[in-house]
This record gives C-alpha cells, structure tokens and sequence, in this order.
C-alpha cells in the first residue's frame, strides 16, 4: 500500500494496466497511478484513442488534526466513495491543506473526479454504472 498520497495522485479503478502504466493498489478496487503527472497520463490515453475527462466539480473530506498518513487516507476513501456514486472511474487529488479555526488543526482534503471512455461525450450516470457493472462481470 502506497505510504504517500500528495497534490497531483491520480487514482484509477481497474484502468491503468491497460495504457502501459503501473499501479499500486490503495483501496478496494482504487490504484494509485505511478506516472509523473496527470498530463503524462493523459498523452498515454489518448494516444490509445481514449479519453480522459476532468470534472470541475471539486469533491472534499475534512478531518480534525494534522495531515497524516493514515488520516488522509481515511479521508480519501470516503471521497473515493462518492465518486464510486457518480460511476466515474478516475480521481486526482488537487488539495490537501491544514488550517486552524480557533486553535483546533484541522485538515482539507480536495479532489477532482476523472474518468476514461472511449467516446468523447462524457456518459451519462447510468452508461457508466452499465459499463462498471459490466467491467465487474468480466473480471470475475
């Protein structure tokens, strides 16, 4: 299990195998991507012929106390989490800040969904819960 997640890690479900980059498993079915950025991981994509969707929609989980470890992690399976919800196969953390309201530490952890499809109109809700459902069945 990776030790670090940082701004910039990109987790997948089930993806990263198939555009030539390695991933180290995190949690359930999420990898955390090893490539050098998110614009690295893009070219692999699409030079595939996929694509690979940026959501604007900004997912966070916040916790009391500093940022550790284990702490963000917790925090992050609960983003990943609600991004299974919305059947987006993708995640790349954007923020993880430490703040203080009234002495008290507390931790932000931010995330963008991301996903890959083939199509170049992002799908619907319910195509991506048919292709996940799909994608489960197959891999047994």
């Amino acid at each position: 299990m990776p030790q670090n997640v940082e701004v910039g890690t990109i987790l997948m479900s089930g993806w990263p195998q198939l555009f030539g980059c390695e991933g180290e498993s995190y949690s359930g079915n999420w990898s955390v991507v090893k490539v050098l950025d998110a614009f690295v991981l893009d070219r692999k994509i699409r030079d595939a012929g996929w694509n690979f969707f940026f959501i604007a929609s900004e997912v966070k989980s916040t916790f009391i106390g500093a940022p550790g470890t284990e702490k963000i992690k917790n925090a992050l399976k609960s983003i990943l989490e609600k991004v299974s919800e919305r059947h987006f196969n993708g995640l790349q953390v954007t923020g993880i800040v430490a703040k203080r309201f009234l002495g008290l530490p507390y931790t932000v952890v931010s995330a963008h969904s991301r996903h890959v499809q083939q199509d170049c109109n992002l799908e619907g809700v319910e195509a991506r819960r048919s292709l996940r459902r799909d994608a489960a069945w197959a891999a047994g």
